[in-house]
């Protein structure tokens, strides 16, 4: 269990910091004088879907080491956040419309991703349906309960190399691959995906919504996740 207390502590120190660098819509054209880039979007959005995976590792732990109660209701509405947000807008209307079918007439490693992409994506699906429907009655089954902690355990790690195989090696192929001014009309395109979509700032609601649910599930204090300083190398050759 080291391990997985070690996975949460450092993807939420991670998920936090990225969250931290971006501004709401409002600002976005103002900042600088410069829009916030397609690829920036697209990474920031990332953000909030691994606060979404926090949330899934935290009721993991609880689920399978009976660490106290894992509150039915936020788990269903991180689902229902992650479909809207992150399988109906980020993954359908952006990567797999836009981005996978550019970056699969590429050459390069970046090419081969996009099917794996695809097939984890239609997985994150399923997962998403199995934690709205166990959490449908406003309670976890107890006979569901190792299940489930351990279906989000998977899904926290897949999407965790998932997302950074994207963030590192799709996007930066996909934005290489255009012109400043393509690249440039792609921010402005995917601002007008989003307003479509949404209706609003998406990523700003999304926002506010994945922080009351960490604010529900105690995840809300970052400082609470700092490690302890590392041993030193006197107290590692005691200790052997």
């Amino acid at each position: 269990m080291a391990n997985r207390r070690e996975f949460i502590r450092t993807a939420a120190q991670a998920g936090g910091a990225v969250a931290a660098l971006y501004v709401p819509a409002a600002a976005r054209a103002e900042e600088g004088g410069k829009q916030v880039s397609a690829t920036e979007d697209l990474m920031r959005e990332h953000g909030v879907l691994r606060r979404a995976l926090l949330i899934y590792e935290a009721a993991s732990e609880r689920l399978l080491q009976q660490k106290g109660p894992v509150p039915a209701t936020v788990l269903a509405r991180t689902a229902t956040l992650f479909r809207s947000f992150g399988e109906d807008y980020h993954e359908r209307r952006l990567e797999e419309q836009i981005i996978f079918p550019a970056v699969r007439k590429l050459k390069g490693q970046a090419a081969r991703l996009p099917d794996v992409l695809q097939q984890q994506h239609e997985r994150g699906r399923e997962l998403t349906a199995y934690v709205i429907d166990t959490t449908r009655r406003g309670r976890i089954d107890p006979l569901a309960g190792r299940p489930l902690g351990r279906a989000l355990h998977d899904f926290a790690i897949m999407y965790a190399h998932h997302a950074a195989r994207e963030d590192t090696e799709v996007f930066t192929a996909w934005k290489d691959s255009l012109s400043a001014s393509a690249f440039k009309e792609m921010g402005e395109r995917f601002e007008r995906i989003e307003q479509q979509v949404f209706g609003h700032d998406g990523f700003e609601d999304a926002l506010k919504h994945i922080a009351e649910l960490e604010g529900e599930m105690g995840l809300a204090d970052l400082a609470s996740f700092t490690i302890a300083p590392p041993p030193t190398s006197k107290g590692r050759r005691d200790a052997s």
